[in-house]
Formats: C-alpha cells, structure tokens, sequence
C-alpha cells in the first residue's frame, strides 16, 4: 500500500496525526516516528496525551506528511492500537531518552495500519487514492 515515493517522505519529513473525540478535532507534529518493513507507521508516546484520549474512544487515524518544497505529499487514513511493551517500545524509549539525554522517556508506541493512501500532491492526481 505505501509505495517507495510515500516510505522516503514519510522516513524524511515530519507527520502530522489527526484524530478525532466526537466532533472536536485534534492534530499534532511528530517526530520520534518509523516506517515498519511491512508497511505499518510507527509513532513514539513522549508527548500524546489528547491523541491517545482520543484514540480510546476512536481507532480512526489520519497522518499527514509532505514536503515543503517540493509540495510533494499524503494523506494516510487508518487504524491505531497503543502499545505500552516490547521491542518497538524499547526502541523509541532509548531513542528519546539518548536524545534528551534522560530528561525525558517514550512512555510508549502508536501503530498505525494504514488504510488508505491518499495524493495531496497538487496536479493531476491529487485527491487519488494509491
């Protein structure tokens, strides 16, 4: 589902989730994120308190990313399940600790199983769905 062009941006650029509690949107920049080999997104918990809020109430997820030169960019729509253990945990603790050396800590992971892949790409295959 993500092609070779969405993994590289997805690898090089910032995302954005959006999640969703009722009608009351809520979106964040991330940074501590992944790429799995089969395709699913990874998001390290430091800072997501409104999102994991909202992600109990509703599995639903969007994560945007693009590039601002380029104005190359997509918009993925899933599902996300938390995972407070295991080795893609351990992973995003160490990474976030060795980067605020200790000051702070990934609490733990968000999984994303994309759904959709959608081209915000402006031109002609904008609003496609890969």
């Amino acid at each position: 589902m993500l092609n070779e062009n969405v993994v590289n941006l997805l690898k090089e650029q910032l995302w954005y989730l959006g999640t969703c509690d009722g009608d009351i949107p809520n979106v964040i920049p991330v940074a501590f994120k992944d790429v799995t080999e089969d395709g699913k997104l990874i998001v390290g918990d430091v800072f997501l308190k409104t999102t994991l809020q909202n992600i109990r109430k509703n599995e639903n997820i969007a994560v945007s990313v693009s590039n601002g030169m380029t104005l190359e960019g997509y918009q993925i729509k899933g599902k996300a399940e938390y995972l407070e253990q295991g080795d893609i945990v351990e992973k995003f603790k160490t990474m976030v600790e060795d980067m605020f050396h200790g000051a702070a800590t990934a609490k733990g992971a968000l999984v994303i199983t994309p759904e959709k892949v959608i081209v915000t790409t402006p031109g002609d295959n904008n609003n496609k769905e890969l």
